[in-house]
């Protein structure tokens, strides 16, 4: 387990049902995260003094699954914390099912702490910072298709294991940032920018189904990979892709190459991480997933 990620248990002890006769179901909750901030990825793991046969949550108005780790008493599964999410004291709402039909509900306290990001200031085409009339029509239409992607939560479970970085480089531009574009102030980056030259392969970080690769306006050339249950990779600036939209791919296979496309000042990777619509870290998502853990 990454060290910078260790698990916070607090132990929910009272009798929420019973089953049998009388035989008491407590359900233990904890959480890893590498903080609880703006942007971060959270692993919830709920644990029954007795098998169940599924377990669900629900948080920040949206709904978070889970999946059994060996047997059905261990059920994990991950939330995102939104990047302009509001610092205040959440509760996680569980619900356990169990064989003969009843439900077994907590809740558990998430406290969300405020984070200052800092501000870039970069310098593009000015049509970037104010793009031409003819051109609002072609950005409306593709943030819309976006959004309808990112809102959308795929029954199927894609991925599995650990999240690979999707190039050797170093991260150059950290999540977060207040971006100020020819000084006027614009959305905060939403992703991670990496280190990478022009044509460097790009794997994906784990399997899923390729929903989008396209050439979009601000993003250039991108491929939006959904891994399953609301977690989505968009890649963004490739020089060019090489999936087709459809395509399932496994971890470790290449998407496309690096390049300079859309909205951009030099050649470089931008990945952002979408969790049930919420803006994450993408390094948040590696931290929390090493290896084979998940």
């Amino acid at each position: 387990m990454n060290e910078s990620a260790k698990f916070v248990s607090l132990a929910i002890s009272i009798v929420i049902a019973t089953v049998g006769l009388g035989a008491e179901v407590t359900l233990y909750v904890e959480h890893q995260a590498r903080s609880v901030h703006p942007g971060e990825v959270i692993i919830l793991q709920v644990r029954s003094s007795e098998p169940v046969s599924g377990v669900q949550a629900s948080v920040f108005g949206v709904d978070v699954r889970l999946f059994p780790d060996g047997h059905h008493a261990l059920w994990r599964g991950v939330l995102g914390i939104d990047l302009e999410a509001r610092p205040d004291d959440y509760l996680v709402e569980i619900q356990a099912m169990l064989d003969d039909g009843n439900t077994v509900r907590t809740v558990y306290p998430l406290a969300v702490q405020a984070k200052e990001f800092p501000t870039r200031h970069l310098s593009v085409a000015p049509s970037f910072v104010n793009p031409p009339s003819e051109v609002l029509t072609r950005i409306r239409r593709e943030t819309e298709r976006q959004n309808e992607i990112f809102q959308t939560s795929s029954d199927e479970r894609q991925w599995s294991g650990g999240f690979l970085r999707p190039v050797s480089g170093d991260s150059t531009s950290s999540f977060g940032r207040r971006s100020v574009f020819n000084g006027e102030a614009r959305s905060p980056h939403s992703g991670t920018d990496f280190r990478a030259g022009e044509g460097t392969p790009i794997m994906a970080p784990n399997a899923g189904i390729v929903v989008l690769a396209g050439e979009l306006y601000f993003s250039g050339n991108a491929v939006i990979l959904d891994h399953g249950w609301g977690l989505y990779s968009y890649f963004a600036h490739l020089s060019s892709f090489d999936v087709v939209e459809g395509e399932q791919v496994e971890r470790g296979q290449v998407v496309g190459k690096v390049g300079a496309t859309g909205r951009v000042t030099g050649p470089h990777l931008h990945w952002t991480v979408r969790l049930n619509n919420a803006r994450v870290d993408p390094l948040s998502l590696m931290a929390l997933c090493p290896s084979d853990e998940l």
